[in-house]
């Protein structure tokens, strides 16, 4: 199994504020849905519940959840890190998708990052993604400047590898 997380970066690592994203790109959207397809992604339960449609379709929806006994329409549930790899083992891809407790938590075992990094400082963010420390990580590719039309919001693309 490579595991590998997959989010959006503010200039001082932010991703969310309250249970919300940032921002929305929709060229950061279709880029999520075109990496994740057909993979499983993995998931706390307040990033399950921010999902507008619930599981997202045609890939594996695992939710991490500390509560006993909860459910999550078209996902499986679990309730630990070691949980979640077991169940997971024997997928080629899983990807992280957040949120700030559940990167942080992987990070350690991740061998990729996807990230969109956002030339902005969110003044509102509340939830943050771990410090990425440079000497783990090799830079693969990097798309960009690119600038989404709607909120006029710089940003690139990141692909790492653990080194």
């Amino acid at each position: 199994m490579i595991l590998s997380m997959i989010v959006a970066i503010d200039q001082n690592n932010g991703i969310g504020k309250g249970d919300d994203q940032l921002a929305y790109i929709s060229a950061d959207l279709k880029r999520f849905k075109a990496l994740t397809t057909g993979h499983t992604i993995l998931m706390g339960r307040k990033t399950f519940e921010a999902l507008p449609k619930g599981a997202l379709p045609n890939r594996r929806n695992v939710v991490i959840s500390r509560q006993p006994g909860y459910s999550a329409h078209g996902a499986e549930v679990v309730h630990s890190i070691e949980e979640a790899m077991a169940l997971c083992k024997n997928d080629e891809k899983v990807f992280v998708i957040g949120g700030g407790e559940i990167y942080k938590s992987f990070l350690p075992v991740t061998q990729e990052l996807f990230l969109t990094v956002i030339k902005h400082a969110f003044d509102e963010a509340t939830v943050f993604f771990p410090a990425i420390k440079e000497e783990d990580w090799s830079l693969v590719q990097e798309e960009g400047p690119f600038v989404d039309e709607k909120t006029q919001l710089t940003y690139f693309y990141q692909n790492l590898e653990r080194r």
